[in-house]
C-alpha cells in the first residue's frame, strides 16, 4: 500500500512536474517517458519525486526491473491527464487568437497520398500562406489517427470514411482507381473494363496496415471475388507494386493521382480504365472535432480544393460528405 510522504500541502504542482508524470503513467518506463517528452531521465525522475512531495502521496512504486503506478497514482494519472489535455487546449485557442495561418502546422499524411498530392499543399502553404510553418509526417492511417487525438499531430490528409469519434472530415475530392497491368496484358490500355474482372486476376497489393489495402480489398469483394481467392502481398509501397506488375507478377489497382508518377517513367506498364461508376475513394482532411482552430482549417480544405481542381479527381462542394 502506497505510504504518504510527508511535505507541504499547499505546494502548487508545476505542469512540468504533471507532464512528466503523465509520461511515466503512460510508458510505465522512465526512458521511454523521457524519450516521448525530451527530458532527461534524471530530470524526469526528479519532477516526478517532487511532484509526490508537493500533493503529499506516492504516485510511482519503483523496483528493479519495471515501473508501477499506486493506487494513488492510478487515480490521479487521470486527473492529470485531463490537466494537461486542457493546458494544451489554451495553447492552442490563444494560438488561433492571435492570427489564423501562423504559428505550426502538424500535418500527418498517408503514404498513398503523400508523394501525390504534397507538392500540391506544399504550393499553396508556401504562396498563400508564408507565415505557417508546415509540418509534415508520413504514418499510416492508426498512428495519425492517434496522433491526432493524442495531440501530436493538428491536421490529416488522408483517405475517408474514417469512423472515428471526435474526428470531424472535410472532404476534398473523389478519385477514381486504375487497373495497372503489363504493357501486353489483355485488358491494357481500355477504357471500359467491368469491375467483375477482378475476381479472377492476380492481384498484388499493400502490405497489412495501409488503408488502400483495405480499399482495394472492398472494391474486388464488391466485385465478385471470393475471399478465399490468393491474393498476394508483398510490397509496401506503391513503386514496389507497379515494379512487380511490370515484371509480370501480377496486376494492382492505383489511386488516379498516382498514375502519372509511378506508370509514365515505365514503358512495361499499361493502365486500363473502369466502367462507370468506376471504384473510387475519397481524400479529406481531418481535425479534432471542436478544435480551436476548425475555422482556420475549413478555409485551408477549401483553398486545396480549389488547387486541386487541376488534378484528375472530382473536388467535393463545402460542406458535403
Amino acid at each position: 500500500m502506497a505510504q504518504p510522504i510527508q511535505g507541504n500541502r499547499t505546494k502548487q504542482p508545476s505542469l512540468s512536474q504533471l507532464r512528466a508524470f503523465v509520461a511515466v503513467a503512460e510508458h510505465l518506463h522512465f526512458r521511454d517517458a523521457a524519450a516521448a517528452i525530451g527530458m532527461s531521465q534524471p530530470a524526469l525522475s526528479g519532477a516526478v519525486s517532487s511532484l509526490e512531495e508537493a500533493l503529499g502521496v506516492q504516485l510511482i512504486e519503483r523496483t528493479t526491473r519495471k515501473v508501477l503506478l499506486s493506487a494513488a497514482g492510478e487515480r490521479l494519472a487521470v486527473r492529470a491527464g485531463a490537466v494537461m489535455d486542457a493546458v494544451g487546449a489554451l495553447v492552442e485557442e490563444a494560438e488561433a487568437v492571435r492570427a489564423p495561418f501562423t504559428g505550426t502546422l502538424r500535418l500527418g499524411v498517408i503514404p498513398t497520398v503523400a508523394p501525390y498530392l504534397l507538392p500540391a499543399v506544399l504550393r499553396l502553404v508556401h504562396d498563400r500562406y508564408p507565415a505557417l510553418d508546415l509540418q509534415v509526417h508520413e504514418e499510416q492511417t492508426s498512428s495519425l489517427l492517434e496522433g491526432l487525438t493524442g495531440g501530436r499531430l493538428d491536421l490529416l490528409l488522408l483517405a475517408v470514411p474514417l469512423g472515428h469519434p471526435g474526428v470531424t472530415e472535410l472532404p476534398l475530392f473523389d478519385e477514381d482507381f486504375v487497373l495497372v497491368t503489363e504493357r501486353t496484358h489483355r485488358l491494357g490500355g481500355r477504357e471500359d473494363i467491368p469491375r467483375e474482372e477482378l475476381r479472377d486476376l492476380p492481384l498484388l497489393l499493400l502490405d497489412e496496415g495501409h488503408c488502400l489495402r483495405d480499399q482495394a480489398l472492398d472494391i474486388c469483394r464488391e466485385a465478385g471475388r471470393v475471399d478465399g481467392t490468393p491474393v498476394t502481398t508483398t510490397a509496401a509501397g506503391l513503386s514496389t507494386l507497379v515494379q512487380l506488375v511490370a515484371g509480370g507478377l501480377g496486376v494492382t489497382l492505383l489511386p488516379r493521382t498516382a498514375v502519372t508518377v509511378e506508370t509514365d517513367r515505365n514503358p512495361a506498364l499499361a493502365t486500363a480504365r473502369f466502367a462507370a461508376p468506376a471504384p473510387s475513394r475519397r481524400v479529406a482532411l481531418a481535425m479534432r472535432t471542436g478544435t480551436a482552430r476548425h475555422e482556420e482549417f475549413g478555409r485551408l480544405a477549401a483553398a486545396l480544393r480549389e488547387a486541386m481542381a487541376v488534378l484528375p479527381v472530382r473536388t467535393t462542394a463545402a460542406g458535403e460528405h
